[in-house]
């Protein structure tokens, strides 16, 4: 998944990320929920159970799974959903936990049926049954897994099986900063990057960060940037208004590619198709459906219908095709 400032620095987007959950800033209720749960594991001496986190891209649902393995002093495994092709994918590396260990499977909704299903026994009962061969005559072999605790992350909750979402006993879901939980965030991240930030110039990033914590934090490094070559290492309102102008990050947060899914949508005059949308401005569906349009329509920028998306009187305004006052929003 792409993200739209240049592309996401995953080496220091990890070395921004806070180590301990009294460190994490926002989602008060599910670093609240996580806490206890956790302590109480700890205090039984038993594995934490199962934890699905849900919610937008950028939100800390890695950044979770972490803390939450280190708050139990266990190792993590880390995987993806769509690297997860067969059931012997998955037999490998659950065969390779210890005891009390993390497996975090991000983008679990893209788990294909079979290999879900194959969690359900682990998941459980800690044993998992591997087919050895193919036909009636094949033989089985069970194995028993030490207790472990999986860790699952999903942009699309309302694709996972009920099942499969039921043998979870934690479910928790990450919804979009604030702007003053954000500058709370870029503070810390500032500090970290050693770059001198004013609480007016983080402000700024926050506000056009669409209310997540990821592009915050990329937005920061990359007006750090700018400030160390040309502002002593300084950012200011103004140069974090630059530097934003530079990645094409407009006032409410919109890149370009947000206002060209605005555009199209204008351009129809009508209710569109989400295929319709992605062949016009050439992404990938997931990715308009995941990552830009939740902010869009949580700003009343679009409206999804059964008929297809369509733009709104404020979407119309931001294009500057309705003055101010005229029409409903």
């Amino acid at each position: 998944m792409n993200d739209f400032a240049g592309g996401i620095d995953e080496g220091g987007d990890r070395a921004l990320r806070p180590q301990h959950l009294r460190e994490f800033t926002g989602q008060s209720h599910v670093v609240r929920n996580l806490s206890v749960a956790i302590e109480a594991a700890q205090g039984r001496e038993e594995p934490l159970d199962h934890v699905l986190l849900s919610g937008p891209p950028g939100l800390g649902k890695t950044t979770l799974a972490h803390i939450m393995a280190r708050e139990m002093g266990a190792e993590i495994k880390e995987t993806a959903g769509p690297m997860l092709e067969k059931p012997g994918d998955l037999a490998g590396l659950l065969s390779a936990l210890r005891p009390g260990s993390v497996l975090f499977i991000d983008e679990v909704h893209a788990l294909k049926r079979v290999v879900e299903e194959y969690l359900y026994s682990a998941m459980e009962d800690y044993r998992i049954t591997i087919q050895l061969g193919e036909g009636a005559t094949s033989d089985t072999l069970t194995l028993t897994l030490p207790p472990f605790t999986l860790v699952a992350a999903t942009t699309r909750e309302g694709q996972l099986s009920a099942p499969f979402r039921a043998r979870f006993g934690i479910r928790e879901r990450l919804d979009l900063y604030s702007k003053e939980e954000l500058t709370t965030i870029l503070s810390r991240s500032a500090a970290l990057l050693e770059v001198d930030a004013d609480e007016d110039g983080l402000g700024v990033i926050a506000a056009r960060s669409r209310g997540t914590a990821r592009y915050a934090n990329n937005h920061l490094r990359r007006i750090r940037d700018l400030a160390q070559v040309r502002y002593n290492n300084c950012i200011t309102s103004a140069v974090a208004e630059e530097g934003l102008d530079m990645l094409g990050i407009d006032g409410r947060g919109l890149t370009d590619l947000d206002r060209r899914i605005l555009r199209c949508l204008a351009q129809h005059g009508r209710p569109v198709g989400l295929k319709t949308v992605a062949v016009t401005i050439g992404e990938e569906e997931s990715t308009i459906e995941d990552v830009y349009e939740p902010f869009l329509i949580q700003n009343g920028l679009i409206n999804k219908t059964p008929q297809g998306r369509i733009l709104t009187t404020q979407g119309e305004m931001h294009l500057g095709l309705t003055l101010p006052g005229i029409g409903d929003v």
